[in-house]
C-alpha cells in the first residue's frame, strides 16, 4: 500500500497507529510488528506500525534517544517488507524529510515542531502523508495555518493528532473538542491516547505517565469524531527505555481495539 492509498483509506475508515515509542532492538521491533499484523488481520482494522529512530526532545540528556536515523530506517524497512504494514516515524529537521521517505510512508512531525515552517515544507514536498501533532501549547484552530503550510507546498495528504494540552506543571488535558474542530479542515483526525496521559517530566529526569486512563481517553476521543488513534505498546512497558509509563502493555491492545471498532461502527451508522 502507497502513500496515496493509504491515504484513501484512512478518509473513508478508521485506522491505528501503533508500535514502541523508539526503537530498542531490532528482534522487540519485529516481534511487537507482527503481534500488530496479526492484530490487524484479526479485526479488520488497518495499522500503521510506529517507531522513533530518534527521540530528540527527551526530557534529560542522558536518556535513550534511539538507535540513530541509518540504523532505524534499515529496522523499519524490514518491518514493512516482513510484515507488509505501513510505517511511520518523527523527523526533527528539513534535511532528514528526504531520506526517511524513502522508507516511511507517513512522516511525523513532533508536537513541538508542529510550527516549524521549514520543517513542515520539507516533508510537504517528500508526497507523503504528513502526521503533524498538534503541540501543547496550541489550541486546535491553530492547527489550520500547519495544514495550509503543507497544502501551500502541493500535498493534500495531512493527519492531524491531538497529543493533549499543557495544563500547569508536569500535567495535560484534552479537550475533545478538537476532534471535530481540526476535522472541519478536510483532514483525518488522530488521537494520540497514549502521549496524552503523560505526565511531561513528571519524575524529575523522565516523564511519568498514566496508562489506566488510555482505554478512557480513546474511547472518548473515537466517541467524539476520531478516524484515528495512537497508541504506544511494548510488552513490558515498565522496562521500556522511552515513555514507558504512559505505553500499554502489548496484550492489552487487541481487547481495547475491539472496543474502539465497535464504538466507531456505532459512530458511523
Amino acid at each position: 500500500m502507497n502513500s496515496t492509498d493509504l491515504y484513501s483509506v484512512s478518509t473513508q475508515g478508521p485506522f491505528i497507529i501503533a508500535g514502541p515509542c523508539v526503537i530498542e532492538q531490532r528482534e522487540l521491533t519485529l516481534g511487537i510488528a507482527r503481534e500488530l499484523k496479526a492484530i490487524s488481520e484479526r479485526l479488520g482494522l488497518p495499522i500503521v506500525f510506529k517507531s522513533s529512530f530518534d527521540k530528540a526532545n527527551r526530557t534529560s540528556g542522558a536518556s535513550f534517544r534511539g538507535p540513530g536515523m541509518q540504523e532505524g530506517l534499515e529496522i523499519l524497512s524490514e518491518v514493512r517488507k516482513e510484515t507488509g504494514l505501513p510505517v511511520v516515524t518523527d523527523i526533527h529537521w528539513p534535511e532528514q524529510a528526504a531520506t526517511v521517505a524513502e522508507v516511511a510512508d507517513v512522516l511525523q512531525i513532533p508536537a513541538f515542531l508542529c510550527r516549524q515552517t521549514d520543517l513542515l515544507l520539507a516533508a510537504a514536498k517528500t508526497g507523503k502523508i504528513i502526521n503533524i501533532k498538534k503541540g501543547q501549547f496550541l489550541a486546535p484552530w491553530d492547527m489550520e495555518n500547519a495544514v495550509n503550510k503543507i497544502r501551500e507546498a502541493g500535498n493534500d495528504k495531512v493527519w492531524l493528532t491531538e497529543r493533549g494540552a499543557t495544563f500547569g506543571y508536569n500535567n495535560l488535558v484534552v479537550d475533545f473538542r478538537s476532534m471535530p474542530i481540526m476535522g472541519g479542515f478536510g483532514v483525518p483526525t488522530v488521537f494520540d491516547a497514549t502521549h496524552s496521559v503523560q505526565l511531561p517530566g513528571g519524575q524529575g529526569g523522565c516523564s511519568g505517565g498514566q496508562r489506566e486512563f488510555v482505554p478512557v481517553l480513546a474511547r472518548a476521543a473515537v466517541g467524539a469524531g476520531a478516524r484515528g488513534v495512537f497508541l504506544e505498546v511494548h510488552p513490558d512497558p515498565d522496562k521500556a527505555l522511552c515513555d514507558g509509563p504512559n505505553s500499554l502493555y502489548l496484550d492489552s491492545v487487541e481487547p481495547l481495539l475491539r472496543q474502539l471498532k465497535a464504538i466507531w461502527e456505532i459512530v458511523d451508522a
